[in-house]
């Protein structure tokens, strides 16, 4: 699938159990040294620090440069990067019948059965390996940008940690993201319920907060192509992904006018706001603030209590899920939010350079 910018074109290809996975970037621009061992550090945090917490499936994710990169420098021509699949247990999963909550109906309908749904197919959380690669370099392209954007866990299940409201700071949030869960403070509380629901053969969910700080003001534009809007479409493109809100999103709509307006000021000759609820943007534009947002993720659908189903022949059935799975996939997820934002706004820093 290929997602058009305005200065980037962002394509990811493969499936769960094929060969292959991996992504071709192009408008890149020349000359942007890529360190991959930064990249290698994006993709450790996308594997998961405990087996407790993560999938087993043990992939080794290795990112291979197949193409636009000479002497360790972007050529601007079309980068093409490859993640071998190396450890598929396709007989773990019965093509027979539509697992609840996943796509398996919807692709049977839309492809007319030849999708390869093994794994989950194209549809799987592991198209989203080339996401953080690509999004790796774009984080550090805004890196000599002096754009920084990080993201942590704000919550996991019905426990909350910290959330941006409290600690705004990329630099910070890379030095307090925890190794396991990736909150900002202590995990215990969040371990605990994932290896409860995982015992029980369950998952559960939780949201992502992230910012980026660095972004001038007057990026974006009204409407549909609002930074807001660009943002979101990203986002939604990640398995599970269920909502998105900005600054204090839904909160807002609790509170009057008084209370959730952000009064501006001038600090060392600088228009600032006092207050940052809304996140960064005003009318679709970057304000020079932090731009903050949250995102949350449903619990990962493959489970191993029984469910009930219909198999692909029209028969309505039991089903339970074998092989290996998330207790709760959000602690992976924060650095996929994090680099899936990164190519948004290096497009955006790329357009208004």
């Amino acid at each position: 699938m290929s997602w058009m910018f305005e200065r980037l074109r962002l394509s990811v290809f493969g499936e769960s159990h094929g060969k292959a996975i991996g992504a071709v970037i192009e408008g890149l621009p020349a000359g942007e040294a890529v360190d991959l061992e930064a990249i290698k550090c994006c993709m450790e945090r996308r594997k998961g620090k405990s087996a407790a917490v993560s999938t087993t499936r043990g992939e080794s994710d290795e990112v291979e440069i197949l193409s636009g990169l000479y002497r360790g420098k972007t050529t601007g021509t079309p980068l093409a990067l490859q993640i071998v699949n190396r450890t598929q247990r396709s007989e773990d999963y019965d093509l027979t019948v539509f697992r609840p909550s996943h796509a398996d109906y919807t692709a049977q309908i839309r492809y007319g059965g030849n999708a390869d749904m093994r794994g989950g197919g194209h549809f799987s959380g592991r198209l989203t390996a080339p996401l953080v690669a690509a999004g790796a370099i774009a984080k550090q392209i805004l890196g000599r940008r002096a754009i920084e954007v990080e993201a942590f866990v704000s919550s996991v299940g019905a426990v909350k940690g910290l959330t941006y409201e409290s600690v705004s700071d990329p630099t910070e949030i890379a030095a307090r993201r925890t190794e396991v869960v990736g909150a900002l403070d202590d995990e215990s509380a969040m371990l605990a319920v994932i290896r409860a629901a995982r015992e029980q053969g369950d998952s559960v969910g939780g949201t992502v907060d992230c910012v980026a700080a660095g972004l001038p003001a007057g990026y974006g534009d009204p409407l549909w192509y609002g930074v807001e809007s660009r943002l979101a479409a990203m986002l939604f493109g990640i398995p599970a992904v269920k909502g998105v809100e900005f600054g204090r999103g839904f909160g807002l709509a609790e509170m009057r006018g008084s209370e959730a307006n952000d009064p501006f000021a001038l600090r060392e000759g600088r228009v600032v706001t006092t207050s940052n609820r809304s996140g960064g943007i005003n009318g679709g534009i970057t304000n020079g603030m932090p731009l903050t947002f949250r995102t949350a993720f449903r619990p990962t659908p493959t489970i191993f209590v029984p469910q009930k189903t219909v198999t692909a022949e029209g028969r309505e059935t039991e089903y339970s899920v074998k092989g290996r799975h998330d207790g709760c996939i959000v602690p992976r997820a924060a650095v996929v939010v994090e680099c899936a934002a990164a190519l948004i706004l290096l497009d955006l820093a790329e357009r208004y350079r």
